[in-house]
């Protein structure tokens, strides 16, 4: 898999990231896709192989082998990484459909007209795709853990194994090397459970901030369609002439 490919396309999320966000796509690179790339998945490279059992009957360690290992870990991790990072380019295909169409509005009402002040602003429609897009990535990252939890058992490796599945008796075999297994499976359990604390503090943060903004917004339009007039105390009319005159009159005297 090219990972630099990957990296190019998200390379364009931060724009439209919070600080969360930044913060999580570079726990994503650093802490996970560069550990499995490096190191991770040399560690189960001919893993196969390595996987020794008491017996000499064939096709006994490819069964037991098959039967433990239904999923290889590092399989497993490539495939949560490309589903976890897939929910990113939601956002991106957002921000240029609003260009797209900003682009269009141009072309038909002038180089000056504008549709949005700002296209990757997160505001509307785009606000709602960037936090079901994290929604997402927390239900992804979720499933992925309980499932490596429900194959490996409480993320476990073992230095041996007793198998006792067809064509084998009670056949113990041995794990290659259990202790790197159990290293790099907790650390990128970890890292995995860092991008979700990481996406439910920006979910929270989005939906606060939001929740800000119609606040300041449905005040500031209160102050603007309020009576301007400050000796007019219990006035609480539009700004409008005829409506301050109608609900005013004594005041309208007074200063004619």
């Amino acid at each position: 898999m090219d990972w630099k490919t990957l990296e190019s396309l998200l390379s364009g999320v931060n724009k439209y990231s919070t600080g969360f966000g930044r913060i999580w796509l570079s726990v994503v690179f650093v802490f996970r896709v560069m550990v499995f790339v490096v190191a991770a998945e040399r560690v189960w490279v001919d893993d196969q192989k390595e996987f020794d059992c008491d017996t000499k009957r064939p096709g006994c360690p490819n069964a037991c082998y098959n039967y433990f290992f239904p999923i290889i870990h590092t399989r497993l991790w490539a495939l949560q990484l490309i589903f976890v990072t897939c929910p990113s380019f939601l956002v991106v295909m957002h921000v240029w459909y609003r260009e797209d169409r900003e682009r269009k509005y141009r072309l038909t009402h002038g180089d000056e007209a504008k549709l949005y002040d700002n296209p990757g602003q997160k505001h509307g429609g785009l606000w709602w795709t960037y936090l079901i897009s994290l929604f997402v990535k927390t239900g992804v990252e979720v499933g992925f853990l309980y499932l490596l939890h429900m194959i490996y058992n409480n993320f476990d490796m073992p230095r041996s194994v007793v198998c006792d599945v067809e064509p084998c008796r009670q056949v113990t075999c041995y794990i290659a090397r259990p202790t790197e297994k159990r290293v790099f499976t907790y650390f990128m359990v970890g890292a995995s459970a860092l991008c979700i604390i990481l996406n439910v503090a920006e979910i929270f943060y989005l939906i606060a901030m939001h929740i800000l903004h119609l606040t300041h917004k449905g005040s500031h339009v209160t102050r603007r369609t309020r009576c301007a007039q400050s000796e007019c105390d219990e006035c609480s009319m539009p700004m409008n002439t005829i409506d301050y005159k109608l609900a005013c009159p004594e005041k309208v005297e007074k200063q004619s």
